[in-house]
């Protein structure tokens, strides 16, 4: 019985800290300088290059990704246009169930599921399969899907 009220004030204590950190978030703006036109333009500008470039990329991914269903015959090559579905595209390539490219979302699991993928894909094309062991190399990883859509 002793602990209780000790118990009651630790939680009183946290309470109180966490409503007195949000009543401070919610008062940042207020001392926060207004961005000027100059700033503004330049967001929108930092936006645009970034945009341009998650373009970019995109597109080679899914010219790649269409490219490698092509040449290994496998249907619905234009899934690698669709977000989600090119994952189910990647398991159609490399003859695995389905669930393989779901389990590409699952946060840490899905850099396993990936590598095999890749690993898998990379023996449908004829290839060496430790090229899928290269995409978890951070720069090496955009040139594996290009090298395996277009190399001979």
């Amino acid at each position: 019985m002793s602990r209780l009220p000790k118990r009651r004030s630790n939680l009183m204590v946290v309470a109180l800290s966490i409503l007195a950190s949000l009543t401070l978030l919610t008062a940042v703006p207020v001392f926060a300088d207004e961005p000027s036109g100059a700033q503004f333009a330049a967001m929108g500008v930092a936006f645009l290059f970034m945009f341009v470039i998650f373009a970019v990329f995109y597109i080679y991914f899914a010219l790649a990704t269409q490219t490698i269903a092509k040449k290994t015959n496998t249907e619905n090559g234009w899934l690698a246009w669709i977000p989600i579905a090119n994952l189910i595209l990647w398991a159609n390539i490399a003859k695995k169930p389905i669930w393989w490219g779901i389990l590409c979302l699952v946060p840490l699991v899905g850099i396993v599921f990936m590598v095999l993928l890749w690993m898998a894909i990379a023996e449908a094309r004829k290839k060496p399969n430790w090229w899928g062991i290269l995409t978890i190399v951070p720069v090496v990883q955009l040139i594996v899907p290009g090298y395996l859509a277009w190399a001979d």
